[in-house]
């Protein structure tokens, strides 16, 4: 499951928006940062990236009119992210496809009981890998309705 779900998301997004999941994923961290915008540093973290990594795609989502990079106005050393107007038309775009296609593989077969389950397991391990996950915002029951 730890291999074959990411995949099955990550080729849904790439066929139907020409998207991988992890650039979808920096899209979308970003749609939700204030102003729409992160440092390279933080957006490295919170994706648990590695800096070239997320170098990599942030350079091809800015080739593609998505993302900005600038100097960071705080002190002109970091660089920041931020979402463009195209981007973030993007991030509109791409959700609905994505949240059907996880609901579809993840909750569609699954109880209300289950779907609880499932939080509880989760939240257990992530409070193990990430501390507490209050502070990840993990929670399955934030996922929009779907027609």
């Amino acid at each position: 499951m730890l291999q074959r779900l990411p995949a099955a998301l990550d080729g849904q997004l790439q066929r139907d928006e020409e998207l991988t999941h992890f650039a979808y994923f920096v899209l979308a961290m970003l749609s939700e940062a204030p102003d729409r915008a992160l440092r390279m540093s933080q957006l490295a973290s919170a994706s648990s990236s590695s800096p070239s990594r997320l170098s990599h795609t942030v350079r091809r989502l800015e080739e593609r009119g998505w993302v900005t990079r600038t100097r960071s106005a705080d002190d002109g050393r970091g660089q920041v992210a931020r979402l463009t107007d195209a981007g973030w038309d993007k991030v509109v775009a791409t959700a609905p496809g994505h949240v059907e296609q996880v609901r579809a593989l993840v909750f569609a077969g699954l109880t209300a009981e289950q779907v609880g389950q499932l939080e509880a397991i989760a939240t257990a391990i992530m409070t193990r890998v990430d501390g507490d996950c209050a502070d990840q915002g993990f929670d399955v029951t934030d996922l929009p309705e779907t027609a």
